[in-house]
């Protein structure tokens, strides 16, 4: 057996090794050619460190981090990878190294933006709030600049897929259609990895994690059509929407190999709640929702890889936020009783108490093991999750309050935008 399998076999002995097996068989390319191309097998450390990170075991991780940074002290990407996983603080020489390494005026646009949110990430460690927001900024900006994000372009996306929604849907072909998924609709940064583990900790649930099968079926769809969504979507008959609902749930069959029900935490679900509907009249939807306030600031505070352009300037975010917001609401009204609100702040406040009403909405039996879900064995895709949901839940989460007037602008365009929140430095 591959010494890599046997790594899966010892990590996740109970658990369904679907999402580990495609993490691995990935893992796999890249390491083979990563030997070939890199003598120094720094990306083959690289890339094993991010599987072992997925699959939980961040010791290991941690110390591929640190065997790359021995011998390649200013591999920026590597110092971001090991701040990320968010269970590790770097001492005052490693961060004074950082500094040192960002004065260089010769580095890479992609390599000061690693570095600089390796050090904020390590600067709040030392509640040095001031800096690390200022090292945010800088980083954020770079990085702004090397991505695009059409704000009134995504006004318009939200604002066509509710005018195409708002009329009533044909009478369904089956109303039981989709009853094994259950989707969850978030922004990232909002809990929603934490959600997905709390209900694959469920003997009856498979956590897929971003699959991207729902996306697939409606953007095939629409290219037969040759139309966008929001256009065909109120032209589509009853047939149309069983036909796509039986490819989506033949697309993810091997989800249910092992469970007879599984999870869809794509982020991109958020916008697409009618259309899954529309296709599968027996699902669930699961909104995972966090204080905007804290929402947005989590993903100003990310580094994302693709798919988050919005979240590198505070007006990107609280307008992507509010269009959340806005269609969230109207799925909520168009759907009752089909999407269910999960709160972060109120699972933190009553766990015990939310997560049975999570399962109840999700009709499932309850299963002490949901209450305990850190020590539930299985691979997680969120590299920026995947170590905090091996822990108890942490009530010191918020930031709000701790970083004050530094997010007063955010603030402010929340309030303008008529979300509510923690948008004052008490709160």
């Amino acid at each position: 057996m591959d010494p890599i399998d046997m790594r899966v076999n010892d990590l996740l002995p109970d658990a369904s090794r679907t999402i580990a097996a495609h993490m691995l068989a990935t893992a796999e390319q890249t390491l083979e050619r990563a030997m070939a191309l890199d003598p120094s097998h720094v990306m083959t450390r690289m890339t094993l460190a991010n599987v072992l990170n997925g699959l939980g075991d961040i010791a290991e991780a941690i110390g591929l981090y640190r065997d790359v940074l021995r011998d390649h002290p200013s591999h920026a990407r590597a110092w971001y990878s090991l701040v990320n996983l968010k269970t590790v603080k770097l001492d005052d020489a490693e961060v004074q190294h950082i500094r040192q390494l960002l004065d260089r005026p010769n580095l890479s646009a992609d390599d000061r933006v690693w570095l600089g949110y390796a050090l904020a990430k390590s600067l709040e460690d030392q509640n040095d709030l001031a800096a690390s927001f200022h090292a945010l900024q800088a980083a954020s900006a770079i990085k702004r600049r090397l991505t695009s994000w059409d704000i009134e372009g995504e006004q318009l996306r939200v604002d066509s897929l509710i005018k195409a929604f708002s009329a009533p849907l044909p009478p369904v072909v089956d109303p039981n259609l989709g009853s094994e998924v259950i989707f969850i609709a978030c922004l990232p940064r909002s809990g929603s990895t934490l959600t997905e583990h709390i209900l694959a900790s469920h003997s009856q649930v498979e956590g897929a994690n971003e699959i991207p099968d729902l996306s697939a079926v409606l953007r095939g769809e629409s290219g037969r059509r040759h139309q966008a969504l929001a256009e065909w979507a109120p032209l589509a008959t009853a047939e149309d929407w069983h036909r796509l609902g039986c490819e989506y749930l033949k697309r993810t069959a091997h989800w249910r190999k092992d469970k007879p029900r599984f999870t869809d935490k794509n982020l991109g679900n958020w916008s697409l709640i009618g259309p899954v509907l529309a296709m599968l009249p027996g699902a669930l939807v699961v909104n995972t929702r966090r204080d905007p306030l804290e929402t947005c600031f989590a993903c100003y505070r990310q580094l994302f890889g693709d798919g988050a352009a919005f979240s590198y300037d505070f007006e990107s975010i609280a307008h992507y936020y509010a269009g959340y917001d806005r269609i969230s609401r109207f799925w909520q009204q168009r759907f009752p009783g089909r999407c269910h609100d999960h709160v972060y702040e109120d699972m933190l406040a009553d766990p015990a108490g939310k997560i049975r009403e999570l399962l109840e909405f999700c009709r499932l039996p309850f299963e002490p093991a949901c209450l305990e879900f850190h020590k539930t064995a299985r691979a997680v895709r969120s590299t920026a999750s995947a170590a905090q949901v091996r822990q108890p839940l942490q009530s010191n989460t918020a930031r709000g309050a701790r970083y004050g007037a530094l997010l007063d602008p955010l603030r402010d365009l929340l309030r303008q935008l008529g979300l509510s929140g923690q948008c004052s430095p008490n709160a």
